[in-house]
This record gives structure tokens, sequence and C-alpha cells, in this order.
């Protein structure tokens, strides 16, 4: 057995089902050892970045550890977008980089680099195989990293290496991910319930962290009578059948979220980084609650860190919690949720003149998709009209890069999430600037046959670039995107594609894409100019946008520009 084939029997072993890549020579031993193999599919993209965050993707979807592969030098450095996205939304990705032959390294060849040093941020391992006898030990340790850590491992391998004959091991069990029980010392949980106890108005902040633990994180809110807010990563796991939902803050989050946190004399953070300071209360004790200790106290000043589990820590929080607490900060939350939540809806509807409304074209995506769609949203403004407008379930996904912030990512993370299950439904929503960047991989979905159905936000603007602009004061420059039909592209390419150019035809448009049995894709135009203002506009945010309308019209843009913009919100801002 050579190298190569040990590494494939090890994933095998491992329950590896896919990996993603491009071949190329220095791989080329790794590639012939899956062509023999049973239980692994090669996933082929054009671009590694796609692989990257397909992988990444697969592994939020599935929880498991998922594997992409690339030659060396320009194949592999490829990765690192899609890596770092990986690594920072907190995934298991095993990443085989190959490498130059090994006598080579060091003298200047042609397509060298130092993979092991470059992946290094965005990994929580990286080592480079030189000697055959490194490998049991290097790709166990990488790939138990992968797992316990929740992040990238790296392991690189020079091309003749692969073709070395592995070294004997005893073989142990398959490597699997370990579920340690992780509470907060007695002492540290009866502090935070004095500090809760002493509020008389909590608020609950849930991150990504509260995922598996939806009624754990209820009945402390029922105890407490705590509004929950939600940051993005835990729209999925929190929003749904909860009576204590209040929205999201943020800067893509709505006013009532905002309100809640700000209000509170207490906020419990439960596996979150929330990373906008500016969103955090003024005057408010802060608990907050974390399995990674590092994580604790990076965004706000606290009161009490306690390093633990969101779903035991609250078990345990709770019989030390008075009961009987006043229930009005909660219905004044609650209150203010409803009332703005029927604002956003409001908009959300077809006025029958031009290009259709993003927040109109969101909610029929909601209405129309099934029960357990996997949707995946492009950075910009479809991830902003998604936190929005998808409702989940406990059955449905959502993914994005949303704390790396890529471009580009809804198209790449559809692959993967669809390619876990062939029958699920998984939606892109895409930008028109996001899926022009790695437009090339329209074509891996024909060629992994997987039945991807993406929506183009086509409003022909980076849009959420220029809505920065705006806020900054900035005429709007570079920002113009000419664009093809994309649904023509998609036809040229085996897709089905679908055009839509007003809302009158856009949910029949929809229902015809969802039902496709295949690929498809819905090229809309959208209203350039909606505003997806945060909920809480700062004086240097209301005096940009005056800045951006008065140079706007000395510009002489204005009509181009203001004309089409949403003038309620324009009021808003400018008082």
């Amino acid at each position: 057995m050579n190298v190569a084939e040990h590494f494939v029997r090890e994933l095998e072993r491992a329950g590896v089902r896919r990996v993603w890549g491009l071949p190329g020579d220095s791989l080329n031993a790794f590639t012939d050892a899956l062509r023999h193999s049973t239980q692994i599919d090669w996933m082929h993209v054009r671009h590694e970045e796609a692989a990257a965050f397909a992988a990444a993707a697969e592994a939020a979807v599935t929880g498991e550890l998922a594997v992409v592969a690339g030659s060396c030098g320009p194949g592999n450095l490829h990765f690192i977008n899609g890596l770092f996205d990986a690594q920072r939304s907190r995934v298991p990705v095993l990443a085989i980089a190959s490498h130059i032959p090994s006598e080579q390294i060091g003298s200047g060849y042609f397509q060298e680099t130092h993979p092991q040093e470059l992946f290094r941020e965005c990994s929580v391992y990286s080592e480079l195989i030189g000697d055959p006898a490194q490998l049991p030990w290097v790709l166990e340790i990488a790939m138990r990293t992968a797992i316990e850590k929740r992040g990238v491992a790296v392991v690189v391998v020079p091309g003749d290496v692969f073709f070395a004959t592995a070294p004997e091991r005893r073989q142990g069990s398959p490597i699997a991910a370990a579920s340690p029980r992780v509470i907060p010392a007695a002492g540290e949980l009866e502090a935070a319930a004095g500090i809760l106890d002493g509020a008389d108005r909590v608020t609950i902040l849930a991150g990504s962290g509260v995922a598996g633990h939806h009624d754990a994180v209820l009945a402390l809110a029922e105890r407490l009578q705590a509004p929950i807010v939600h940051a993005l990563r835990g729209k999925e796991h929190i929003e749904y059948d909860n009576p204590y939902d209040v929205g999201m803050t943020g800067l893509l989050g709505f006013s009532s979220g905002y309100r809640a946190m700000e209000r509170c004399d207490a906020l419990l953070m439960l596996g979150t980084d929330f990373p906008y300071r500016q969103f955090y209360p003024s005057r408010a004790r802060v608990i907050q609650v974390d399995i990674r200790g590092e994580q604790l106290g990076r965004r706000t000043p606290l009161d009490l860190g306690l390093v633990g589990d969101v779903g035991e820590t609250a078990s345990a929080l709770l019989p030390l919690l008075r009961e009987g607490r006043s229930s009005r900060h909660l219905d004044e939350s609650r209150a203010h949720y409803v009332s703005a939540r029927k604002g956003l809806d409001d908009l959300a509807r077809d006025d029958g003149r031009g290009p259709v409304h993003p927040q109109y074209l969101t909610r029929l995506i909601d209405e129309l998709a099934d029960d357990d769609a996997v949707f995946t949203a492009d950075v910009g403004t479809p991830v902003v009209w998604a936190a929005r407008y998808l409702h989940m379930n406990g059955t449905r996904r959502l993914l994005g890069s949303f704390t790396h912030g890529s471009m580009a990512n809804a198209l790449p993370q559809a692959l993967g999430a669809q390619a876990v299950d062939r029958s699920r439904q998984v939606i892109a929503l895409a930008g028109d600037g996001g899926l022009s960047m790695l437009m090339g991989d329209l074509i891996s979905i024909g060629q992994n046959k997987l039945p991807v159905k993406i929506v183009v936000y086509d409003n022909s603007a980076l849009g959420f670039v220029e809505l920065e602009m705006k806020a900054a004061g900035i005429v709007n420059f570079g920002t113009e995107l000419e664009n093809p039909d994309f649904a023509r592209v998609a036809e040229a390419l085996g897709i089905r594609g679908i055009r839509v150019e007003e809302g009158a035809g856009l949910e029949d448009a929809l229902r015809d894409a969802f039902a496709t049995d295949g690929p498809a894709l819905v090229d809309v135009r959208c209203a350039r100019q909606e505003l997806s203002v945060p909920p809480a506009i700062t004086v240097a945010q209301a005096k940009g946008f005056t800045l951006w309308a008065l140079r706007t019209v000395l510009s002489g843009r204005g009509s181009e520009l203001l004309d089409l913009a949403d003038t309620n919100v324009l009021r808003r801002l400018l008082g």
C-alpha cells in the first residue's frame, strides 16, 4: 500500500463519502487511489475555491468531516478563501494539499509555495509530511483536530511522497467526534443566578452555540421572562416555535432586537461571538456562556464569563433561578417586535412598478420552499433579505459566509449541501456579483448531477457596497455591473433558465423552477435602490446619507438613482 492508498483507506474508515477538488500532476497518486474506492466520490469543480466552500457546506449540513484535495502551488492556494470561511464558521474540513517534488523544495521550483505556512492562519492544524513514516500520525492528528476543534486541518504531501510505500502501523478505531459534557463550576452558576435574579429586565442573545439546545434555552427564557434576540448564525437554531423571539439585532437586524438589548439591565449571551460592539447594551450587566473560554469578553466587558456547553449550562442554571418574575420587559419587547415585523412584512409586496422588490422575492421563496429546504445566501443584500424574510422551523437550514463575509459563497455552498442529499431541496439566494465571481462552477452542477435551484438577485450592482458608500456620504462609483441574461447562460449549460422582469410573473416562475426535476436558475430583475437600514441609525450614518443624496444630485446622477430610492426610508434617515 502506498501513501495515497493509505490516505484513502483512512478516509473511508472515518466515514468520508466525498472529496472535492481539481486533479493535477502532483495529486496523481491520490486521485488514482480514489479511482479504486467504492465508498468515496470525486466531486469535480472548476475552481478550488468552490471546492472549499462546497466542503464547508457539506460539513455544516452533516456535522461530519468533509475533504478537499488540490494540486501544488496555485492549485491548493485557490482553496484559501473557502478554507478561511470554513475555519471561521467552525466546521470540520480536511484539506489535502499536494506539493512539489521533495528534492525541489526550497529551490524556487516551478509552482513552489510553502502551503503549510500559507494555510496556518486559516487552520487548527497544518503540517508537511516530508517522510512517509510521519503519515499515520500526522493524518490521524489532522483528522482528530479538525473534528474536535471544529476547524480546518491541512496535510501537505509532496507528489513523490504519495507514491512511497506507507509504513506499517496497527490500526486504531475509526476517527469520530467525542461528546463531552462541559458545565461551569457550581460557584460560577450560583454567581450567574445571583446576577440574573437581581435584574428586573433580562434579555438573552443567542448565537450558533444554541444549536441542538432549543428547548433548554426556551425553558431558561420562560423562567427569566426574557425576550430572545438572535445573531444571524443563531437564526436557524432558535427562531422557530419561540414565543420569546424578538428578532435579530446588528447591521442586518431590525429595531425590536436592538431595543430588547438596549433596554435590559442584564444580558445573557448564549453561544455567541456577535462582533458588532455598537449593538451591545450600554448599561447592562453581562454574562457570557461559551464552550470556548478564549471567546469570553472579546466583544463587550463582562460581569461573568462561563465556560460550558449551552444546553448543559442552561439546564444546570435553571433550578437556581427564582420563579414568579414580572413579564413586563418581555411583553413590551414582544409588542415592539410585532410592530416591527409588520413594518417589514408590509415592504414585502409587489407594487407592480417594474423591477421586483427583493423583499417580495424573498417572501415568496420562503412561502414556496420545502419545509426542510437548505438555503444558501450570498454575502451582501441577499443575506439581508434572507435574515429578515426566511422563516426557520427546526428542519430548514440557512448557510452563508456569515463570519468571514466572502462574496460568491452561495453557489458553491449549494453544491456541497446538495451532494449530501440529492432529494432534498437546496436553494441558493445568489447576488449577481457573487454568482458571476465563481460562475464557472455552474458547470459543476451538471457534471455532478446536482439538482440545485438558484435564484439570482439581479440588480446590476454591488448593492451592499453601494449602501456602505451612501452611509459614508460617497456617490456610488465602480459598483455598476453589466450582466448577461443569467437565464440564457444557465440554459447554455444545461440548466433550466427562467428570466423574470416584473413581479406579476414571479410566483409562477419560482413554482416552475422549484418543481423542475433537475437544476434550475431564476434570474430576477430586482429594484436597485432598496435600502436595508440597520435598526439603529447613528448621527454619522444619517449625515452620510444626507451627503450622499446632495452629492448625487450635484453630480448629475440624481434622476438615475434618487428617483429609484425608497423615499420612506430616506425620509426617516433625513428627518
